[in-house]
């Protein structure tokens, strides 16, 4: 019965006795169905399942943020990190810094959520590949990109199409073109 209450709604999880708590069959199944039934694991202190590539690779590709509670080893994994930026671009930001210099992994990211952009390492920000993705995906992720992109009319049109807001963080002298 448990097994089936988690394949229909993940969070039964919270439920269940707390011996079955610890069978990876249910484990995986309730994060197959729900990602963020990785935060009841992670409650209950049960690292075993946090450093389970299995369990967290089929929790992130549901709940990219639940990548926050994982053991630090699987925060350094490209598998893992790419499974869960490309749910949620803002996992990006609960990576292993190494990754966060990767273009794979930072494209992937705001390419699902413009914003992460801010979590990516500072040469990406001046990466025009990286920026107009971002840009295209949330006009304001502009905020984040380096003075020299600001000043790119290509990446401030494609902006403010998205946002017009994001004309905020443009070059003053994009405040007076009528183009834009």
């Amino acid at each position: 019965v448990a097994l089936v209450a988690v394949k229909q709604n993940g969070r039964a999880l919270a439920y269940i006795d707390r011996k079955l708590e610890t069978d990876k069959e249910v484990i995986i199944a309730a994060v197959k169905q729900s990602g963020s039934a990785l935060v009841k694991i992670f409650d209950h202190e049960d690292e075993e399942f946090l450093g389970d590539k299995e369990v967290v690779l089929a929790a992130v590709k549901q709940y990219g943020r639940a990548l926050q509670y994982v053991d630090m080893k699987l925060k350094e994994d490209k598998e893992i990190v790419l499974a869960a930026v490309k749910q949620d671009g803002t996992a990006l930001q609960h990576t292993d810094d190494s990754l966060r210099k990767d273009k794979e992994i930072v494209l992937a990211a705001v390419k699902q959520d413009g914003s992460a952009l801010e979590n990516a390492d500072d040469k990406f920000k001046a990466d025009k590949e990286i920026v107009l993705a971002a840009v295209k995906q949330d006009g304001t992720a502009l905020q984040h990109a380096d003075d020299s992109l600001k000043k790119d009319k290509e990446i401030v049109l494609a902006a403010v199409k998205q946002d017009g807001s994001a004309l905020e963080h443009a070059d003053d002298k994009f405040k007076a073109d009528k183009e834009i």
